[in-house]
């Protein structure tokens, strides 16, 4: 019998290196995030919203010591739980998972495999068809978590990996916490053939005259990272986190990064006290903005071709809000303001298309 589908991201954060994961279950809209990041938070409730998934929990794979989790900004947003290892130390836990567990996400599981060796607490995470797993730092992409402080040990992680993790069928897909190269993605066969710390004939001798010989300097953030994600990311200020959310508008953060105002919204800031304060612009071709879709009343015509040239006649100190046919070009007229300075930007969402499907006014006067 086959799994059920599975709804599958793989998500980057640069500043650390660090891949998150969002699995998800159609079936149920049921969603968990594996090492979801502090400043990736807007970033992965968009997407959240964007696929009608609901998080039910966050899942770090270890405590770690070079970026921050987002566990506990999520569970505020999303009333998800928080779970990571009993073995962590880490409070703020909804629960604390140890080895031979399940995680349930609709009609989808995920095993918990208890893998340390890089920190006392990791743990890996295996898909319950055994197709997909994923790895933290016990295994990355042709190499390893290092194993020379938070409890690390260069024997429990060579007996972790070769027993948890390179047991697994050959062709199950193994996914790192970090990469630094630019890889995704590995495999059990893989890494059994081409690791070059844990792989082939070494010995666990072997693994730990290589790893005690690394001399590697401690992550740059590990001061701030380690009490923080002992915390599960409770922020010690309770507005911490919170960003520079928008006022002056009802928007909404698209997965793509861009702010978006639906049409009644729109319709509602422009009726208001300070609707005037508004610099709407159409940037739609100059036939489009009489035609059978016509143009909304307080709408300004600058051709998204023209705008770069004519930035000087818009004021920075009041609100954009763009315009299109469909949402597209006024997207990308956003990107191009907030380049060139503009602070308060946003997009119309579904452009005069979803305006008319709304039945919201609209004017075809001449240019």
């Amino acid at each position: 019998m086959s799994a059920a589908p599975l709804v599958f991201r793989q998500l980057f954060d640069p500043a650390s290196s660090t891949y998150t994961y969002l699995l998800g279950d159609p079936a149920s809209g049921e969603a968990l995030l594996i090492d979801p990041v502090f400043e990736q938070l807007r970033r992965d409730t968009a997407l959240l919203r964007e696929l009608g998934l609901r998080l039910v929990a966050t899942l770090d794979t270890h405590v770690h010591a070079d970026h921050v989790t987002s566990a506990w900004l999520l569970k505020q947003q999303c009333a998800s739980q928080i779970l990571l290892s009993a073995a962590s130390g880490a409070g703020n836990a909804d629960r604390l998972l140890q080895h031979g567990e399940r995680v349930l996400f609709g009609t989808r599981h995920l095993e918990v495999r208890a893998t340390p060796g890089h920190t006392d607490g990791c743990l890996s995470y295996v898909l319950d068809d055994h197709s997909m797993a994923f790895t933290g730092d016990s295994l990355l992409i042709r190499g390893c978590g290092r194993t020379d402080f938070q409890q690390g040990s260069a024997s429990r992680l060579f007996r972790s990996v070769r027993e948890q993790i390179l047991s697994l069928p050959p062709d199950c897909l193994l996914y790192p916490g970090h990469d630094y190269r630019g890889l995704t993605v590995t495999s059990v066969a893989e890494e059994l053939r081409y690791n070059p710390r844990l792989g082939g004939d070494a010995s666990e001798g072997d693994f730990a005259g290589f790893m005690n010989a690394l001399g590697l300097p401690h992550p740059k953030l590990i001061d701030i990272a380690v009490p923080a994600n002992l915390r599960c990311g409770r922020p010690e200020s309770e507005r911490a986190g919170s960003g520079d959310e928008p006022d002056w508008a009802a928007l909404s953060l698209t997965f793509g990064g861009i702010w978006e105002i639906q049409p009644a919204a729109l319709q509602e800031k422009l009726r208001s006290a300070d609707g005037a304060a508004i610099q709407l612009l159409d940037v739609r071709e100059a036939e489009e903005f009489n035609n059978t879709l016509g143009h909304i009343a307080q709408a300004r015509l600058l051709p998204l071709g023209e705008l770069q040239a004519r930035l000087a006649e818009l004021d920075p100190a009041r609100p954009v809000i763009s315009v299109c046919r469909s949402g597209t070009r006024s997207a990308q007229a956003t990107v191009l303001l907030q380049r060139a300075g503009f602070k308060r930007v946003a997009n119309l969402a579904g452009g005069m298309l979803r305006w008319n499907a709304e039945r919201l006014p609209v004017e075809t006067d001449s240019v």
